[in-house]
């Protein structure tokens, strides 16, 4: 079924706080009049009208750009003037359903507006609404009355009405400013059906319901695990790094960059919680350039990627397998220049060293072990 739609963005916004107009706050990093319009885009309507205030229009048409069927219109002082300029903007046969919505309800839904479409063919009118869970109280202080709350139901948006219909509906309308458009074509004797709404359609209307939108608005999350293992062998030398550190010792670790094995281990971690391969994938060993490389290269590359994916470090563990050198006098250094190299606090950081009791290659001191895993959060996917 086609359809098209009016998005009514031109209120002043006065029980919502200071700030910018409700339609322009930031919810989850963009504006709340992009969330419904993309939305009703997405759900394919033919013509979209976009009401707002005159000083906004050209940034309308800018946030919203590349829209099919985009008009913006400049909206009235009341929401009725609004509605009626949206749907004189619109084109297309008189019984094309349109739908009206609040720009204030920004999670609207495709199975929503599917909802409200079908139930128009019953009817003369649709609109999302909820069955009120609450008991209602009359009163001013104190109670004064109880409202029994059988057969109540919180009208949302959107709207649907065959244009027609609603615009001969507001040209009769004679009362005062209508609380919706269902109102008005109540007026003109219609049919309205209560279709299901949904409780995320609330409409952002005191400064208090930003916290909760902005909880809604963020993508779903979900902890990745990665493990890494690294071990290099033991050669002449004065000194060893290991996590970031250097530290005096009669010999050195061998290998291609700077041989640090705890953070080649904390890297491979990182990289295997988002799938991203492994530290020879992204750092050839036969590539000349990383011959001597400091190895916090490597480990910050893989941190730089995560938080390129929306993601963040929760945790890294790192045991480092050795009879030599001691590492718990160096551990707090170690810890903070992990952190450092990722930019996250010390207490995710978590270094501990053991021993094999002399066996195997690492208790024979023909080389050094670590074993890493680190727990991310990324979007889900």
């Amino acid at each position: 079924m086609t359809f098209s739609a009016v998005i009514v963005a031109a209120g002043a916004s006065l029980r919502a706080g200071p700030g910018e107009p409700k339609p322009w706050r930031d919810l989850g990093g963009r504006p709340v009049l992009a969330w419904s319009a993309r939305a009703f885009s997405a759900a394919g309507a033919r013509r979209l009208a976009v009401v707002t205030t005159a000083d906004r229009m050209e940034a309308a048409r800018t946030l919203l750009a590349g829209l099919p069927g985009l008009v913006v219109v400049e909206g009235g002082a009341l929401r009725s003037l609004s509605v009626r300029a949206g749907l004189a903007a619109l084109d297309g046969p008189p019984d094309e359903p349109v739908l009206v919505h609040d720009a204030a309800r920004p999670f609207l839904e495709p199975a929503v507006i599917a909802r409200v479409l079908a139930a128009l063919k019953g009817a003369d009118g649709a609109i999302a609404a909820l069955p009120v869970p609450d008991s209602l109280k009359r009163g001013d202080g104190q109670i004064a009355g109880s409202v029994d709350r059988e057969g109540l139901w919180r009208a949302q948006t959107p709207q649907a009405f065959p244009r027609g219909a609603l615009l001969a509906a507001f040209q009769a309308w004679s009362g005062p400013e209508p609380t919706d458009e269902a109102a008005v074509m109540e007026a003109a004797g219609a049919r309205i059906a209560l279709i299901p709404g949904d409780p995320r359609l609330f409409k952002l209307t005191w400064p208090e319901d930003f916290a909760m939108a902005e909880s809604l608005a963020r993508p779903a999350r979900e902890v990745r695990m990665g493990q890494g293992i690294d071990a290099h062998r033991w050669g002449p030398g004065d000194g060893v790094w290991l996590c970031g550190v250097r530290i005096p010792h009669d010999g050195a670790l061998i290998g291609h960059s700077d041989a640090d094995a705890g953070l080649h281990a904390l890297t491979d971690a990182l990289l295997g919680a988002m799938g991203e391969g492994d530290i020879g994938q992204h750092f050839p060993p036969s590539d000349p350039r990383w011959k001597g490389e400091p190895s916090a290269t490597f480990l910050a590359h893989a941190g730089a990627l995560l938080a390129a994916r929306g993601g963040r470090i929760l945790s890294l563990d790192l045991t480092l397998v050795c009879e030599r050198p001691k590492v718990a006098p160096h551990r707090e250094a170690m810890r903070q220049a992990v952190g450092g190299i990722l930019g996250i606090d010390v207490s995710r950081v978590s270094i501990k060293a053991t021993t094999t009791e002399g066996m195997g290659y690492t208790g024979r001191q023909e080389g050094l072990l670590a074993q890493a895993v680190a727990a991310v959060e990324l979007p889900a996917a």
